[in-house]
């Protein structure tokens, strides 16, 4: 797994060309079962990927944190949220709540998160590959595939079996 975390910017960086050209097609005319194909290429994906070998969007990216995240993190902690707040979060520059360090603080040595069930939706998400109408958040996606090879994979994937002209 390590190597191909070594690998996966680079291979990423030299597909994003070829990766972008395909989403504005794919933006322009998806194909009419395309949140299916996308539903099952993820879930093929994830029949193989381990993440908990991987965790590295947890070890290089940090979530969004919305008020309800905050909320549910925070009573699960039994802290306040401005408490929760204060202890592990900061503002970022478009005024969105996010991790004050990465790698995330609770993730542990094992791979494991210590908030698991009641972590940020942003996490439960990820890598967004099953979202409905996939294709409008491909800018989100073209940075998800450097950073997890799930992502990668399935982006690769979808290129083979879904043409776009």
């Amino acid at each position: 797994m390590n190597e191909i975390l070594r690998q996966l910017p680079q291979k990423a960086k030299e597909k994003h060309s070829e990766t972008k050209k395909y989403f504005a097609k794919l933006r322009k005319k998806a194909p009419k079962n395309f949140d299916y194909l996308m539903q099952e290429l993820h879930e093929d994906e994830f029949e193989r990927t381990d993440c908990l070998k991987c965790a590295n969007c947890c070890k290089t990216t940090g979530p969004l944190f919305t008020n309800a995240d905050i909320e549910r993190i925070a009573k699960h902690m039994k802290l306040k949220p401005q408490v929760f707040i204060a202890q592990y979060l900061k503002v970022d520059e478009e005024d969105d709540y996010v991790l004050q360090q990465v790698p995330c603080t609770f993730l542990g040595s094992d791979n494991y998160c210590s908030i698991y069930d009641v972590r940020p939706k942003a996490c439960r998400e990820f890598p967004h590959t099953n979202r409905k109408k996939f294709q409008q958040i491909s800018s989100l996606t073209l940075n998800n595939v450097a950073i997890c090879p799930a992502a990668f994979n399935i982006v690769e994937e979808m290129k083979k079996r879904i043409p776009v002209k």
